[in-house]
């Protein structure tokens, strides 16, 4: 056999027919390898031969090693794809009429865009007991009435602007409808799920609103907008103060009819008064 010179292997040619014997009359090939590589060597060339068969051909090392290593990274594949399957409980049984918001800007566009439909804004947090014991029947109740439009918020991930909405009790629900915008709001559980079955029944009937919708509150916006850690800009409307306009108004007065003045009295003179007094006398 070929004796190990520092990084050079040494094999003897001895192949297709060839008598083992003769292998003192062939000289050895020469086989060169790196001495550190981060590569892996998949195939190898013999260098030289003298009067053998295997110059200039190749011989196939890393053909297990691929074999091995394709094993390994499907494996792996397939490990990633089974972990990425796994849903949190919020996304499980979502249906087609349930929506995840992603910011005031969607919230807001959502209310605006969604005409005379009810809308209701489910508010959650992912570490509330509450909250995941009430999904799976919010999920069978938006089944039941396709017409209706579910907005989901995470809170976890939008404190700032449930913050700016006035919302610090979960689970919370509120509920839009059109040109009226929010009809009512309130907290319920498991428990108290007939309050939610109750407000979906007064406020789902089929109504013929010609306004357009009015979605959130103007002073909602206007707390969302001065909200710095928001990305999201609102101008307030502009309030048309009345005007006055002075309009001349005719008052009547009844007159009361003139009366006839009184006519003067005769004055008395001192003569006549004199007189009678003397007739009275002689009496």
């Amino acid at each position: 056999m070929a004796k190990i010179i520092s990084n050079d292997f040494m094999l003897p040619t001895c192949n297709r027919g060839l008598a083992c014997n003769k292998v003192d009359k062939l000289s050895p090939v020469m086989i060169k390898m790196p001495a550190s590589s981060s590569k892996s060597v998949t195939s190898l060339t013999f260098r030289s031969s003298a009067g053998g068969d295997f110059f200039g051909r190749r011989v196939d090392l890393g053909q297990q090693r691929r074999s091995s290593t394709q094993a390994a990274v499907a494996s792996n594949i397939k490990m990633s794809l089974s972990i990425g399957k796994s849903l949190r409980w919020w996304e499980k049984g979502l249906k087609p009429n349930m929506k995840e918001i992603t910011g005031a800007e969607d919230l807001v566009e959502s209310l605006l865009h969604a005409g005379d439909k009810l809308v209701i804004v489910d508010f959650f947090s992912p570490g509330c007991g509450g909250c995941k014991a009430l999904h799976p029947k919010i999920c069978q109740i938006a089944e039941m009435n396709p017409d209706v439009q579910f907005l989901q918020v995470n809170y976890e991930d939008h404190k700032s602007m449930c913050y700016s909405l006035g919302v610090h009790v979960l689970p919370f629900f509120r509920f839009y409808r059109g040109a009226e915008g929010r009809v009512c709001s309130f907290s319920c559980t498991n428990a108290t799920i007939k309050k939610f079955k109750d407000a979906l029944a007064k406020h789902k009937p089929d109504r013929c609103g010609l306004s357009p919708p009015k979605g959130l509150e103007e002073k909602e916006l206007v707390a969302l907008g001065a909200n710095r850690d928001l990305s999201f800009t609102y101008t307030p409307k502009e309030v048309q103060q009345p005007v006055s306009v002075s309009v001349p108004v005719s008052v009547s007065v009844p007159v009361k009819p003139s009366l006839p003045l009184p006519l003067p009295r005769p004055l008395k003179s001192k003569d006549d008064s004199k007189d009678k007094t003397l007739v009275s006398s002689g009496r």
